[in-house]
Formats: C-alpha cells, structure tokens, sequence
C-alpha cells in the first residue's frame, strides 16, 4: 500500500495515508459526488423562505477583548450581519468592546460557563437562532474570511443555497519573526507571512434551511465536518469548490479560489505564550505550547497579502467608531 506523509504537527499533516489507489478513489468520489448533487437538486430546502439575517456567525470567546473589535468590525465589511457570542468564563474587560454592538443589535450575547464545550454551545445556537439567520458560519477570533475570486462572501455563499453546509480552507499565518507586538495594532496588518497552500481543514458555514444531524459522531468536530440530513440521508459538508467531503477532506490544491480562512493561530511569540496560558474551549489539556508554535511557525513562508484589499476600509471603520465613542465622551463633560 502506498503512503505519503509529512511527519511534523499533526496541524500540518497535508498528506494523510492513501488506503486506496488514486484512480479508484477519485472514481469512487466522483460517483458519490454525482449522486449527492443529483439527490440536492431535486428536494427542496427545508425552509425556503427568507430570514432576518442572510449571514451570521458563531464564536465562543474567552479572554479575547483585544481582538474582538476588529473581527467583528472586518466581518461586518465583508457581509456578516450578526453574530452569536459565547462567552466562556472571560475576565478581561470584554464588555466594553461589546456593548457598543450590542447596543445596535448586532451581537447577541450568551454566557457559556461549562469547560470544554465548544461543540454543545455551537448547537446551542443552532438550536436557538437557526430560525434568524440563513446561513451561520462558526469561526474562531483568530481566523477572517477572505474572498479571493469571490466577488463578496454574500455572492459565494449563494452559489450554495442548495447545499447544506460548505467547509472553507485555512490558509495558516506566521509570526513573520514578531516577538512581541503592540496590541493596539491589526492583525491582519500586522501578519502577512502564509503557509505556502490551504491547508486541508477549515471552518464550516451552516445552511439552516436543511437539518442539522443531531446525536452523531460525525458531527463530533461539527466545525470542521458539519453534517446535515437530508430527507432522512446524512449529508456531508461540501468544499468551497463543490466536492462533498464524504471519507475526508480533499487536498485544496486548485490554484484559483474563491475564498480562504486566514487562521492567526501564532501571531507573536508571546502572544501564542499568553494563548496557552488561557487554556482551550474544546481540548482539557494545553494545546499552544512553544512547540506547537515553532511547528506551526516554521512552515509559514509565503507573503499573503490578499485581505489587504480591506484595510483602508477597515481602518475607516475602527477609526470612525473610535471618533463617534471620542465626541460623545466629550459631549458629556461639563
């Protein structure tokens, strides 16, 4: 049997175990892709009618309050409507960045408690707010959608109303030999060294008007291999390129793309240092050691400068609501 691997972190494993020969896999998926595509065009989505939102996005969050107003501030620039925010037992001050949104309704707030338990607070909200929203991405605050081809994420996600769930790739972001840094500044300015190719993970983005398949274990990692049913058939998530994933997940290895989940994982040395001191939503035991960021550091080499295209926009926006907070503050003085 032949095998082609990469040893290293298990987060860079691009190559898994061939079990079966090429041809006969790609045969095999083929087939199963036809069928499923074929089986989606003639049934209708569970609810076709229109929502509040057309796109929202999940998070559980904690101890993130330096990083929360530009994620939101970019997600609003690129389409996101809503967000759902799980906060897990944080300590640093988060509120005053939220308020704000939550004062224009934008951020729904949910305080999540339980250690752990990233996957119960995702159906958490699915459970809640599917009825509000057409499609909910579920994303970390490390990680940005990026159209590349794709004219809006609004226009990409569309080409999809008739899948249940689409998995978008992360392209992996280096600490570009930073230290330390000044928080104030943008991560996404501030980190423009890639992995050089998507990795074969993502992030899934939710079609709520199909069913989500509850009590399963393939939906034990639902953020990453989110599976629905279908007229009582389980459904995989498909690719950004249309490919369902049924077994795994195909290697993203087209050169043009409509979009990628740029994922921060490392950022600054000390700032990945910080990161594992604050423990993990979904693993009980430390997950961002020094060798964790060495592993995932070392095979960022690439610039990537493709949400550069947003920064000027971006910068306006943070910028203004800064302004607006600065004038009112002054109109209360005496």
């Amino acid at each position: 049997m032949k095998r082609k691997t990469e040893t290293g972190n298990a987060t860079f494993t691009f190559f898994r175990p061939m079990e079966i020969p090429r041809l006969r896999k790609r045969v095999k998926y083929w087939f199963l892709n036809g069928i499923c595509k074929c089986f989606l065009r003639i049934t209708s989505p569970a609810d076709p009618a229109g929502k509040k939102y057309h796109i929202a996005v999940c998070q559980i969050f904690k101890d993130e309050a330096s990083y929360l107003r530009e994620w939101i501030e970019y997600h609003v620039l690129i389409g996101v409507e809503h967000f759902y925010l799980y906060d897990n037992n944080s300590s640093d001050g988060y509120g005053h960045v939220l308020q704000p949104y939550l004062d224009r309704g934008i951020v729904t707030l949910i305080k999540w408690p339980k250690n752990q338990a990233q996957v119960e607070a995702y159906e958490d909200c699915i459970r809640r707010f599917r009825d509000e929203s057409d499609w909910i991405g579920f994303l970390d605050v490390d990680e940005f959608v990026v159209p590349v081809e794709a004219h809006s994420l609004k226009k990409f996600l569309d080409m999809f109303s008739r899948t249940p769930a689409v998995l978008l790739y992360w392209r992996f972001f280096g600490s570009g030999g930073r230290i330390d840094r000044d928080l104030h500044g943008l991560v996404t300015e501030d980190f423009t060294v890639a992995s050089a190719k998507l990795y074969t993970k993502g992030k899934c983005f939710y079609n709520t008007h199909y069913d989500y398949l509850w009590n399963d274990p393939k939906n034990g990692s639902m953020f990453h291999m989110l599976w629905t049913k279908v007229c009582g058939h389980s459904v995989p998530p498909a690719d950004i390129f249309g490919r369902f994933l049924f077994e795994n997940y195909y290697p993203a290895t087209k050169k043009e793309i409509p979009v990628q989940l740029n994922h921060y994982a490392v950022k600054s040395f000390m700032e990945h240092r910080e990161k594992d001191k604050k423990g993990d939503v979904f693993y009980s035991r430390p997950t961002h050691g020094d060798s964790v960021f060495f592993g995932r550091d070392e095979r960022c080499s690439v610039p990537d400068y493709q949400i550069y295209k947003y920064l000027t926009r971006l910068k306006i926006r943070l910028q203004d609501e800064s302004l607006q907070k600065r004038s009112g503050a002054e109109g209360e003085q005496p």
